[in-house]
């Protein structure tokens, strides 16, 4: 699948699970690439009913194939087909075998996908409203993108030479993918009418806040820094009430140069407000630092939790 998004893409596509572990069960195995490949269907679907109908511009190999069809008539699946493959198997001999399988399903299925939407819905026009298109085109290829790198797979295409020129010459792939869309969008404003462009844009800012978020579902944590005269009580009772562990860091105070314990501990959005009462109802005076945090990993979170006694 080619990449899009105007940046946020570009920092996870290559850098997720490998979708096609050969430690993972077939069923398992099997399971991801029909997910995928309904994802990739979601992608070119938003393409199909929301980007081609009313001209919207877009980065990314679509938006390069869009170029290459003002001038060619080629067809958007057959072009993005050719360059994906073209792209796999660069990957393939570049970053090894490995890399090669996080890629193959989307190489594949957003081309084909995209080919089966442009002749079941050739002519279908939802709406004509561009700024309802920016929306929703912006929804369908956030959610697309964003599920399949979440599921641990490379989207593919222009990732690749962005990724050979961050070997070769340290350029930060954000940077090259930030670059590489901006050109393909001027490349299109050559034969766009500016409105159709400014909600291009649009879309892009759309769908790379959209991606953003959906790699956060469900990730996003809350760390709390307490500093208290009664370290002990809040620890036991975030311990006891919250179920959450603790973590305990000795400081000193800045005005008055006195020794204290910092109590730290990270809990769901959930538990905010329990964990906060908590810690009011032994120190209402304490001192209270909460922090988003953008992904935890590790017992209780990502792992079963495994309470040890207090001597071990």
């Amino acid at each position: 699948m080619s990449k899009t998004a105007a940046g946020p893409v570009c920092g996870c596509s290559c850098a997720g699970k490998e979708i096609l572990d050969m430690g993972k069960s077939k069923l398992t195995i099997l399971r991801d690439v029909i997910v995928v490949f309904l994802l990739n269907c979601v992608y070119a679907l938003g393409i199909t009913l929301f980007v081609t109908p009313v001209s919207l511009t877009i980065g990314g190999t679509t938006g390069l194939a869009l170029f290459i069809q003002h001038y060619t008539n080629l067809s958007l699946s057959v072009f993005i087909l050719i360059f994906n493959v073209v792209m796999f198997f660069w990957g393939w001999a570049m970053f090894g075998r490995k890399f090669a399988l996080t890629t193959i399903v989307s190489t594949f299925s957003y081309p084909l996908a995209l080919g089966v939407f442009e002749r079941l819905l050739d002519g279908v026009v939802l709406t004509e409203n561009l700024m309802l298109c920016a929306i929703f085109g912006g929804l369908f290829i956030g959610v697309g993108l964003g599920m399949v790198i979440r599921m641990g797979a490379s989207t593919g295409g222009v990732d690749i030479p962005m990724l050979a020129l961050n070997r070769y010459f340290r350029i930060p792939v954000s940077v090259s993918l930030y670059v590489f869309d901006v050109l393909v969008l001027l490349l299109q404003a050559i034969f766009s009418d500016v409105e159709n462009v400014l909600y291009g844009i649009v879309m892009v800012i759309i769908y790379s806040i959209v991606l953003d978020r959906v790699l956060l579902i469900g990730r996003t944590r809350m760390q709390f820094t307490i500093i208290t005269e009664k370290s002990e009580e809040v620890r036991d009772l975030i311990l006891h009430e919250v179920d959450r562990g603790v973590t305990l860091l000795h400081g000193q105070t800045g005005y008055l140069g006195k020794e204290t314990d910092l109590v730290v501990t990270v809990v769901s959005s959930r538990e905010v407000v329990k964990t906060e009462k908590v810690i009011r109802q032994v120190d209402p005076d304490a001192f209270i630092m909460i922090d988003r945090v953008s992904e935890v990993r590790g017992k209780g979170f990502t792992s079963e939790k495994r309470y040890l006694k207090s001597d071990q």
